[in-house]
């Protein structure tokens, strides 16, 4: 189903390759004016420094952005150390790194300084020159690279900071789907002078590309306008859904592909899943239902 513009802007998302300078919230409040939108939000935040791959929420999809942090991030980088250093001995160094790994946030960040674990899934060499070595890590959200570095450092005992950055990927949103703001402005005054959508229309996704990565669970028309109302969804009203496990985030969807809301799965007592972000609005569908959701 093609929607307009206008919907797109009430429901979509938007990736932006941030520059160098700002912060990603600073990046978020220009999405928001470029396109004249009330709300934006974004998934994971960017230090002023680090470029790339920026998933920004528009409208309704404010609700659901931060489900990114449940996808894996991939980063190039550089690392520079403190000292001269064998490759070898980096690479196991390195490899000691995959997998579980405890950090501390640096003191600059917007969590708590309390020790916590993430997982590294990768993190290869791509090149190295003289104390400089270019890096690639995919990681679980929330993982500081900055720290990474550091610690990676200490292990080699020669001391290492992290001296630049960017992320290419943010789960399926990745580095070849991003534009600049400048090309964000650009489609929107041609959409707006001139009428030309091809360029917003590129630029502007659907909202439920954002949680295409859950399993989708599909609903009777009968079912959605109680879902949109906050209703549970009991086995009656699923048409077809993937496989996943109690306590997982599921996407309802109707038949049509419209995103009803995001779900936890309960898998007992006749109720697939209760809602954990409402996403469309009442009203839409006729109210069919007065009992267990079907």
């Amino acid at each position: 189903m093609e929607r307009t513009v206008e919907e797109l802007l009430s429901f979509g998302v938007v990736v932006i390759d941030k520059p160098k300078g700002p912060t990603s919230h600073q990046v978020s409040a220009w999405v928001r004016d470029i396109l004249h939108v009330h709300k934006t939000g974004h998934a994971g935040t960017l230090d002023p420094k680090v470029t790339g791959v920026l998933p920004i929420g528009i409208g309704r999809a404010t609700k659901i952005i931060n489900l990114l942090h449940l996808v894996p991030k991939e980063y190039v980088g550089v690392m520079r150390f403190h000292g001269d250093f064998s490759e070898k001995k980096l690479l196991n160094v390195m490899q000691e790194f995959e997998g579980e790994i405890y950090q501390t946030p640096p003191l600059r960040s917007a969590v708590a300084r309390k020790l916590r674990k993430r997982r590294v899934y990768s993190l290869e060499i791509l090149d190295t020159e003289g104390r400089d070595v270019l890096f690639r890590a995919r990681v679980e959200s929330g993982t500081y690279i900055r720290t990474l570095c550091n610690d990676i450092g200490e292990a080699m005992c020669i001391g290492a900071h992290m001296e630049d950055l960017r992320r290419i990927s943010t789960g399926h949103f990745k580095e070849e789907d991003a534009h600049t703001l400048q090309d964000l402005l650009d489609a929107y005054v041609f959409w707006k002078e001139e009428g030309e959508e091809k360029y917003i229309r590129n630029i502007v996704k659907l909202g439920e590309e954002i949680v295409s990565f859950l399993p989708r669970v599909v609903v009777k028309d009968s079912a959605v306008d109680a879902l949109a109302h906050g209703a549970p969804l009991y086995n009656p009203g699923v048409l077809r859904m993937d496989e996943f496990n109690k306590g997982d985030y599921i996407a309802v969807y109707t038949d049509q592909g419209e995103l009803v809301s995001v779900s936890r799965a309960l898998l007992e007592n006749d109720i697939v899943a209760e809602p954990s972000r409402v996403i469309m609005d009442p009203g839409r569908y006729p109210r069919k239902w007065k009992g267990p959701v079907g």
